[in-house]
């Protein structure tokens, strides 16, 4: 029914990480305990949802850029320096914004040309670094309902864009530090946000000597708090590396680098066609036990871990765990697997 793919590897933390054939005990608690199967301690019944998305055009398509549009506004003068010869370095951020997981590939003379960067030496700065404490509601900072303030903060859209986007990232640390919930790591550092562009540091009327002390940003008045702070950051210099000189293997090698599996439609049962292609509508929703078809599309998708463990509360280190592409036939899907309830979650 499938060929196995190799290009991403999903580790599962604690888990029912048996055999398909051989999970009867883990599936009875996957199910009975709420956390992928039928019942939810009387909350309904629940359903793994499979949706797939029909993605038109190659992988070329998606992936080849033109290197005009590559995220780094640097981007082509790294790409014409590095393929004449000489080197071009960046410090904190990589040239082409490409990552190993997220790499960047562009066309020239014929030549397809996958581009990437190696750390060759770090440099010490010092930064300043932005965090707001002791967070209160305006309409409560002086007992009045107007939403009126006693202090004299200044109101984060009156501030230079620099300094708004700052406020911003500082916020949502300082948010997480009061209540659960997400940080966005990358954006939020030291706890706050770290002033890395020279025209931002000359424009911030945070950073200047007679800045505010306080500031508001979405009805929450904060105290500011400014520290210069050392940093080690890596010196990247740009590769450009040529992978392929024909339309057929640069789809090849992106076929290995982002296809997570492949479904051989000749070799479906009915059932199992009946599965995809209720997948390819509205989605297709199964309930523990599930079918003996569905059970197959999970495994043919490399989704054991619906199947042989308590998927909810395994520690995935994929945040993307329930999504990839797959090559089903000639043609590429995107899917995706979630769990919804009886109420239409």
């Amino acid at each position: 029914m499938t060929e196995r793919s190799t290009t991403r590897r999903r580790l599962l933390g604690a888990g029912c990480a048996t055999a398909a054939v051989a999970a009867a005990g883990c599936l009875d608690r996957f199910g009975s305990a709420g956390s992928g199967g039928g019942e939810t301690g009387g909350s309904g019944e629940r359903s793994l949802r499979l949706t797939l998305s029909r993605r038109d055009g190659s992988l070329r398509d998606r992936y080849v850029i033109d290197i005009a549009d590559a995220r780094s506004p640097d981007a082509e003068e790294a790409f014409r320096t590095t393929l004449e010869g000489s080197a071009y370095t960046t410090q904190y951020r990589t040239p082409f914004r490409s990552t190993p997981d997220d790499p960047a590939y562009v066309r020239e003379d014929g030549t397809y040309y996958r581009l990437g960067s190696v750390v060759v030496d770090e440099a010490a700065e010092t930064r300043p670094v932005l965090r707001l404490r002791d967070g209160t509601r305006t309409d409560d900072a002086d007992g009045s309902a107007d939403g009126d303030s006693t202090t004299d903060a200044i109101v984060a859209e009156e501030l230079p864009e620099s300094d708004q986007r700052a406020v911003e990232i500082a916020h949502m640390a300082a948010r997480a530090r009061d209540d659960e919930g997400g940080v966005p790591w990358g954006l939020v550092q030291r706890g706050g946000y770290v002033y890395r562009s020279e025209r931002a540091v000359e424009t911030s009327r945070i950073l200047s000597e007679d800045g505010p002390d306080r500031v508001v940003y979405r009805e929450i008045e904060y105290a500011v708090e400014v520290a210069e702070e050392r940093f080690y950051e890596p010196i990247h210099r740009a590769t450009v590396e040529p992978v392929a000189t024909s339309l057929e293997r640069m789809e090849a090698i992106l076929r290995a680098k982002f296809v997570d599996a492949r479904v051989n439609r000749d070799a479906l049962s009915t059932d199992e066609s009946e599965v995809l292609r209720s997948a390819r509508g509205d989605g297709y929703d199964g309930t523990h036990p599930y079918s003996e078809a569905y059970r197959n599309v999970l495994t043919a998708l490399h989704e054991r871990a619906y199947l042989d463990g308590d998927v909810e509360n395994d520690a995935f280190n994929d945040p993307e765990h329930g999504t990839g592409t797959i090559l089903y036939g000639d043609e590429y899907y995107e899917y995706r697997l979630r769990f919804t309830s009886s109420s239409g979650g």
